[in-house]
């Protein structure tokens, strides 16, 4: 369910936890390659204080962005978390010495992750964790493997009260359907944007489920004559191309919340800006028709 109280309005997950449609992603808080520590810590915290500030109550987060560092900031910044703050995060994957990214899907290796969160976050439980599923060529396309091993492994621990609610990342409808065998499904976190349409379907099947769907990259994989696209309706509203981006997003379905990430106050407040803007007809019929 969707109302107009914060940036971009609310939508409740999982049917208790109250959220601003417009969020804030927490990867780019840790240093280049989303390792190590960022290079100026005051700037980080004083970014996710300002996000707070501005009204958002929707903070992504995991715990192998840094590792562990985005959670230690995110903790310094905000703890003790006011009330209506909902922190998400993500599991399934680790950090090799070298910044790689490998699975870590065995459920030995999903609890010591929830626990790993736990402890860099301040809290007794998680309100939502995300099952990343590994991607197949490009690490963003679905891959059609099983997720039963791990999902049973996630509700189990939401059964023994460390998570409230369970999501799923990179998946595909046949792994969401199987995922809800197993556990209520929060929310589906995949790629899509104006110019990737792979999940529109998954959109719609999900809003009548009352299940949020939660894009990243909103302008990552565009074509030259998409962005030439983007670019020439921002000019004609005097606003950048990422705001446009987004509050397309905001407006292409009331179940969609965003989580666009950045290191910089200034770049946030352009980015909580898209929650403001109106889309008229002619740059919603130029964008719509940059899909595929």
């Amino acid at each position: 369910m969707a109302t107009q109280t914060r940036p971009g309005g609310t939508f409740t997950l999982g049917g208790d936890l109250t959220v601003s449609r417009m969020g804030y992603g927490a990867m780019q808080l840790a240093g280049p390659g989303v390792f190590g520590p960022p290079a100026d810590r005051g700037a980080a915290v004083a970014v996710l204080r300002g996000a707070v500030e501005l009204g958002i109550t929707h903070i992504d987060t995991s715990g192998y962005y840094g590792p562990r560092v985005t959670n230690q900031i995110i903790r310094e910044a905000l703890h003790p978390y006011p009330e209506d703050l909902h922190i998400v995060t993500k599991v399934g994957v680790e950090r090799d010495p070298g910044g790689g990214w490998p699975t870590a899907l065995t459920p030995g290796q999903l609890r010591a992750q929830v626990e790993e969160n736990l402890l860099d976050l301040g809290l007794d439980a998680l309100d939502v964790v995300n099952l990343r599923v590994p991607g197949g060529w490009d690490e963003h396309t679905p891959d059609p493997r099983s997720i039963a091993e791990p999902f049973t492994a996630l509700a189990e621990l939401r059964r023994e009260g460390l998570i409230r609610h369970l999501g799923i990342s990179n998946a595909s409808p046949g792994q969401v359907a199987e995922a809800q065998t197993i556990a209520a499904v929060a929310c589906v976190q995949n790629h899509y944007n104006i110019a990737n349409r792979a999940g529109d379907d998954l959109i719609g099947a999900l809003a009548a489920q009352g299940i949020a769907y939660v894009p990243f990259f909103p302008l990552g994989g565009f074509s030259s004559l998409q962005s030439g696209t983007l670019d020439a309706v921002a000019a004609r509203l005097g606003a950048a191309p990422l705001t446009v981006a987004l509050a397309w997003l905001l407006h292409r379905s009331p179940n969609i919340l965003l989580i666009p990430g950045t290191s910089s106050v200034a770049h946030l407040r352009e980015n909580v800006a898209a929650a403001e803007l109106t889309l008229p007809e002619d740059a919603l019929a130029d964008l719509d028709g940059t899909g595929s």
